[in-house]
């Protein structure tokens, strides 16, 4: 080996280990292609919805094609959050995963994504089969399943608040797709309905608007203000605090 060349080989080998492991790369990308897809899924379900019969594919087929997104969303979720819990960057407990607020990292953030988690928890488990919607009742589920469009907002700024990448040319042009595709999706949704009910339908119209207005205006005192990934982290769990207190 040349003696010149050791030194460097030494220095990349020395910020290979002390840098991110490929846990940490593999939470940011299942993170990532999660948020895709929900937002596929959510766009599909609205831009399809209701009574509308779409004119080149069945029924059963965007109920398929959604179902599919569906599970896909959760696969990657999963691995989003498994990857998160094994690495050692961060130490955080497999509770985090259905309690939230219950980190003592970036509580805040990391607490809404366990929140559109459960959201999104609780749709799959009452849409697995079709018995435990027959038990439900059609209402009952259908007001189950509209947590699935709760779950969206909340995942969208899990990720900006909690993500190392928001600072990212990329990353911010991925959520104004996002944010993009779902807008647009409300409003086909709401053009199809017709002239009936004109108010109900400007008012959601422009309610739509307020998220990407209020995810403009965090980003802008938020992630892209200098010292953000102090401010995130300064918040601390009663969980944490006490686990602190005993260990201590």
């Amino acid at each position: 080996m040349n003696p010149a060349l050791t030194p460097a080989l030494h220095s990349a080998l020395l910020a290979a280990s002390s840098g991110p492991s490929p846990l940490w790369y593999a939470t940011r990308a299942g993170g990532t292609i999660a948020l895709v897809l929900l937002t596929a899924t959510l766009a599909l379900g609205i831009a399809v919805g209701g009574r509308h019969e779409p004119r080149t594919f069945a029924r059963f087929e965007v109920t398929s094609l959604h179902r599919n997104l569906s599970v896909l969303t959760l696969v990657f979720l999963a691995i989003h959050i498994v990857t998160a819990i094994l690495d050692t960057f961060v130490h955080l407990g497999w509770w985090i995963t259905l309690v939230p607020f219950t980190s003592g990292y970036r509580t805040l953030w990391l607490g809404l994504g366990t929140v559109a988690f459960d959201l999104m928890l609780a749709v799959a488990i009452t849409s697995a089969t079709s018995g435990i919607r027959l038990r439900m009742g059609q209402q009952r589920w259908k007001a189950v399943h509209w947590l699935a469009y709760g779950s969206w907002p909340i995942a969208v700024f899990h990720a900006a608040g909690t993500g190392t990448d928001t600072t990212s040319t990329l990353q911010l042009a991925l959520y104004a797709v996002c944010l993009a595709v779902v807008i647009a999706a409300v409003w086909w949704r709401l053009y199809r309905a017709g002239p009936a009910h004109r108010a109900l339908r400007l008012w959601t119209g422009v309610a739509t608007l307020a998220v990407p207005v209020a995810l403009a205006a965090f980003l802008h005192v938020g992630p892209l203000a200098p010292g953000w990934s102090h401010r995130a982290d300064a918040s601390v769990s009663p969980v944490a605090t006490m686990e602190g207190a005993v260990t201590r």
